[in-house]
């Protein structure tokens, strides 16, 4: 049997979109392993099931490439209303409500650049604190150093340093594969910071929406970046987003999203 991917990314962090009129599937994980994989598949960070409902709404599951299931991604979202978008033939403006593992989450098309690319403002819901995750004294970070545990739907853990190029992140990841962890430093600009990110389930990647909503609340709590800023350009290997985080936390992640190819393949 054959059936028709879409491959999208955001800032570098890539995915392939299957549209559940396809019909369902028994068995999503191994198909994620197997279409994620870059040598003997496809490859992608993970693997979105996208279900229309109507011109407006969506559904939204995430399968990381290790074929375990995410609740939610910022730049996963934007790429699955991407290839709603051209499916429904969506035009600038239009607001998409998505409703994902992690709560129901509203999109919308701000504006198309050209014929691959558009720009999504997304509602990512609040940054919450939470407990910090099992393992965590595994990586021995320095008591002084700064760290943030929070969720965004899915669980991250944020360490401030000097210098995130000369961080081992893989070693660090690796010792937390549960959890999302994102380093990060302040500037170069002054409302600005650079990340870096491990995934669970994917490993470093170029690039992550909802770890970037959680560096940004982050910095503007340790005042890395000064509250009056409009937004906070988050710097990622795969390229820059913005991030807003209201007074109570509510976090919005605006940036572009690329159509790549699309593809047909075995299930």
């Amino acid at each position: 049997m054959h059936v028709s991917l879409s491959k999208h990314h955001g800032l570098g962090n890539d995915f392939l979109v299957y549209d559940m009129a396809q019909g369902d599937q028994s068995n999503w994980p191994q198909l994620a392993q197997q279409w994620c994989e870059r040598s003997t598949g496809v490859g992608a960070d993970g693997l979105l099931l996208l279900t229309i409902v109507d011109n407006t709404k969506l559904g939204m599951s995430l399968y990381n490439a290790d074929g375990s299931i995410a609740e939610m991604s910022g730049n996963g979202i934007r790429c699955l209303v991407q290839a709603a978008h051209f499916t429904l033939k969506g035009v600038a403006g239009t607001v998409y409500d998505v409703l994902t593992d992690a709560g129901s989450r509203e999109a919308v098309v701000t504006s198309e650049w050209d014929n691959d690319t558009i720009h999504i403002s997304v509602d990512m819901g609040f940054v919450e604190d939470m407990a910090e995750p099992q393992n965590w004294a595994s990586l021995q970070c320095d008591p002084l150093r700064p760290v943030r545990h929070v969720s965004l739907g899915n669980p991250h853990s944020v360490v401030g340093v000097e210098e995130v190029a000369a961080i081992d992140l893989l070693q660090l990841g690796s010792l937390v594969p549960h959890i999302n962890l994102e380093v990060i430093e302040q500037g170069p600009e002054a409302n600005a910071i650079t990340m870096r990110v491990h995934e669970r389930g994917a490993g470093i990647t170029r690039a992550c929406g909802t770890g970037a909503c959680a560096a940004a609340d982050a910095a503007l709590v340790w005042g890395l970046v000064p509250r009056s800023v409009e937004h906070v350009v988050v710097h990622m290997d795969g390229g820059d987003a913005r991030v807003q985080i209201s007074d109570d936390r509510r976090a919005t992640l605006i940036g572009p999203t690329v159509f790549i190819a699309s593809i047909t393949v075995h299930a």
